[in-house]
């Protein structure tokens, strides 16, 4: 039974995700800032049937969080073959480029790119292990530098001076990091989960949690044959879903 690691899985796309990775007989690890809410997922996730699951308390931005998730999976496999990050925060919006402060910078970069470097690195062993290791960046199309500097975008005029930019960084992570993985079975992509109807937006998103996972579980589960180092958005491109970076 192939394993994967999800944070942020307690709730919202990351929990949807955990269910359709074990729908399809993955045994799931959901990682949660806060224990009590990770149990709770994983009740709720029993109470359908889907037993193949364990909560992990894991909060990304705490270096000795992430080194006892390794250690209390660690203890239980030797293999890990799907990393899934998809903890991330806004910092509220609006963000504006000459008002947003430093710290609220600081405290955003240190979830959605530090904190995936973070588990990235504590789990690389891990991930080594199995015979078709996949990372999974769950990132967004307004990341984009391409799409965002074009004024026929639908999104041109929303902005985030803040949280953008911490997402593109992620997307350069995911470049290096496939990079460095090239000579080996890892699949490392950057993927946007779409507008989804989330807390994380006041469910101001236009699509559901299920299309999201869907979305992440697509790469989550490449083949071989399948892309790395590639940035995809299918609500943008549905056709082939690779977007601009």
């Amino acid at each position: 039974m192939k394993t994967v690691l999800i944070t942020g899985a307690n709730k919202s796309i990351g929990f949807e995700t955990a269910r359709q990775l074990l729908q399809k007989g993955y045994y799931v690890y959901v990682g949660s800032r806060t224990l009590t809410n990770g149990l709770q997922a994983v009740e709720k996730l029993k109470a359908d049937g889907l037993t193949n699951v364990a909560a992990i308390q894991l909060d990304v931005s705490d270096q000795a969080s992430v080194e006892a998730a390794r250690a209390e999976i660690g203890a239980k496999t030797n293999v890990l073959d799907v990393l899934i990050n998809n903890a991330g925060i806004s910092g509220g919006l609006p963000q504006t480029a000459t008002t947003a402060s430093i710290d609220t910078f600081k405290l955003v970069f240190e979830t959605n790119l530090f904190g995936v470097v973070r588990v990235t690195q504590a789990f690389i062993d891990l991930l080594k292990n199995s015979t078709e290791p996949r990372i999974v960046n769950v990132s967004s199309s307004m990341a984009s530098l391409t799409l965002n500097s074009d004024p026929t975008w639908p999104y041109y005029n929303h902005k985030g001076a803040v949280y953008l930019p911490s997402k593109t960084a992620l997307n350069m992570y995911t470049l290096n990091l496939a990079y460095e993985l090239r000579n080996t079975s890892f699949k490392v992509n950057a993927v946007d989960p779409g507008f989804i109807a989330t807390d994380f937006n006041n469910h101001r998103g236009t699509g559901t949690v299920e299309e999201a996972g869907q979305r992440i579980v697509k790469y989550a589960v490449v083949g071989a044959d399948g892309p790395t180092g590639r940035y995809f958005s299918e609500e943008y491109n549905p056709e082939t879903g690779e977007i601009p970076w």
